[in-house]
């Protein structure tokens, strides 16, 4: 992840340099020359993810593009927070690491589970939840695909309801614990120390919150960045949000193309730009440094 980018943009390499001293992990290492198996544990793939986010967000504003507003889905928010300067790349990466340490043995603790329920309303996965004991909507990713957390049993009893709705099909993630649901609060208590202890820079351009939604301020950040990890991941109402205010493109920064993909779910109208090579990087500047 970022190898090529990172090869081609000192600064880049920079922040593989940075979050490796900040983290304890070697990220370069990691990202570059390891395997799959190595990043499929949460307190190494988190700060993994972050660190190649922001490596490349280095190489975008060293091509003289800039962001107006910025959003991240999940542990993505802490990206965004770096790229708004209410972070420090160091801090961004070390609380990331720590979040993931948090988050695994809040799994180890209570185990449980993920899955995608593609093709139902929000609202009929939601009304499926508060019939189940034990699962929770946890990601809200587009119109169509909810994702839902929870003890094992519920999260299969869940599926199987939703099947019997109409649901196109569920999809089991591969992910031992039931992430952003209560079932992690032992991760959020955990956390909140790391956090009480970071120092939050002023926002230099606005952050969308998925925990709320809404373009959130500093004063907040302490407390959302806890609150998320038990709080469903609000990506199809933060993405309207930003639409609503008149974002017509968004450019995904990071490994992948995933929340591309779910933008256009959200509204085929608007463009969407993913950065994740040297050639994804020359078309972005292509594109938004014409005027």
């Amino acid at each position: 992840m970022g190898r090529e980018i990172a090869e081609a943009v000192p600064a880049a390499m920079d922040v593989y340099r940075v979050g490796s001293e900040a983290s304890g992990l070697d990220l370069q290492k990691l990202c570059f020359d390891s395997p799959l198996e190595a990043l499929v544990e949460t307190e190494v793939q988190q700060p993994a993810l972050v660190a190649t986010c922001l490596a490349i967000l280095a190489a975008v504003r060293d091509a003289g593009i800039e962001p107006d507003v910025v959003v991240g889905h999940s542990v993505g928010e802490f990206s965004a927070l770096a790229a708004v300067s209410a972070l420090e790349t160091g801090a961004a990466i070390g609380l990331v690491r720590e979040r993931g340490l948090a988050m695994a043995e809040a799994a180890r603790r209570h185990p449980g589970s993920m899955a995608a329920i593609l093709g139902l309303e929000d609202e009929a996965v939601e009304t499926l939840c508060r019939k189940i004991v034990g699962v929770w909507p946890a990601n809200y990713n587009c119109p169509g695909q909810v994702v839902i957390s929870g003890q094992t049993d519920a999260v299969e009893e869940c599926c199987e309801e939703a099947e019997r709705e109409g649901a196109r099909r569920t999809v089991k993630l591969p992910i031992s614990g039931a992430f952003h649901s209560p079932l992690v609060a032992r991760a959020a208590e955990r956390f909140r120390p790391a956090i009480a202890k970071a120092r939050f820079g002023e926002l230099q351009i606005p952050f969308m919150s998925t925990v709320t939604a809404c373009l959130e301020s500093r004063q907040k950040l302490s407390s959302l960045l806890v609150d998320q990890l038990t709080a469903p991941v609000r990506f199809t109402q933060a993405t309207r949000g930003l639409i609503a205010d008149g974002v017509r493109t968004f450019v995904e920064v990071g490994p992948g193309n995933v929340l591309s993909g779910l933008i256009k779910r959200i509204d085929r109208s608007v463009e969407t730009i993913s950065v994740n090579n040297l050639a994804s990087l020359k078309k972005a500047e292509g594109v938004l440094t014409v005027a």
